[in-house]
């Protein structure tokens, strides 16, 4: 296990996350939770990737959950730094797909038995899983192009269904701490950043700046609909 830190800072540095960025998300798994254990310092973090601290079971859970990787993948000597954050494969159904709880691989299992996959965007039923109930997932579809390719096809979103107001500052400095909402348009689902007009009237999609979308606008509540906001997001290794 002595290459355990550098592993560790391999999968911080490739989701572009700086130390302080894990400690304020690692802060809101504890509240969640309601156990400071879970909450993992910038200070101590560091530490870990150089080796000088053990890694315990509850910052290895919420360092999994940060980084939306198993824990056993997380640890294990099979990670390399070039190998991408998600080992469950999950195929691309060809519209945005708001999944149930459990295991991804238990989805990934149910989408892939789904076939040919629909055209349009099928809701599942919900079912007990791991994660807090208000919490749901999504898988990206071919057809939803919006973050492509920051967030491609088949990459699962986790959305928390109590946080749905769409925010109307800018409180982020880059694309990466930008708010990502999922959506439910006349189209069928969709996931993106979101702007909304002086009077909280119109409710825009702002797709990114090199994918091929385009912008979409529709009236706020009455044509779309946000179901919560995207606190993780797990990328699809390989085509």
């Amino acid at each position: 296990m002595a290459a355990l830190g550098a592993r560790l800072r391999a999968i911080r540095q490739q989701w572009r996350l700086s130390l302080r960025e894990v400690e304020q998300r690692s802060r809101r798994i504890a509240r969640e939770r309601g156990d400071l254990s879970y909450k993992v310092s910038a200070s101590w973090l560091k530490r870990l990737e150089s080796d000088e601290h053990e890694l315990t079971v509850h910052k290895l859970i919420a360092l999994a959950e940060i980084y939306s990787i198993h824990t056993d993948q997380l640890i294990g000597s099979t990670y390399t730094a070039e190998a991408q954050p998600l080992s469950d494969e999950c195929p691309s159904p060809n519209a945005t797909i708001l999944l149930n709880e459990g295991s991804r691989k238990s989805r990934a299992k149910r989408l892939s038995s789904a076939t040919p996959f629909p055209d349009q965007t099928t809701l599942l039923p919900t079912e007990n899983g791991p994660f807090p109930a208000s919490h749901r997932h999504g898988v990206i579809g071919k057809l939803d192009l919006s973050l492509d390719p920051m967030i491609p096809a088949g990459s699962i979103v986790r959305i928390d269904t109590v946080n749905r107001e769409i925010s109307s500052t800018k409180a982020w400095t880059h694309v990466f701490q930008r708010p990502i909402y999922f959506l439910k348009s006349p189209e069928g689902y969709v996931c993106g950043w979101c702007e909304l007009d002086s009077n909280s009237e119109w409710l825009t999609l702002i797709p990114h700046p090199r994918s091929a979308a385009s912008t979409r606008r529709w009236r706020y509540r009455t044509e779309v609909e946000s179901l919560g906001r995207v606190i993780a997001v797990v990328i699809r290794s390989g085509e």
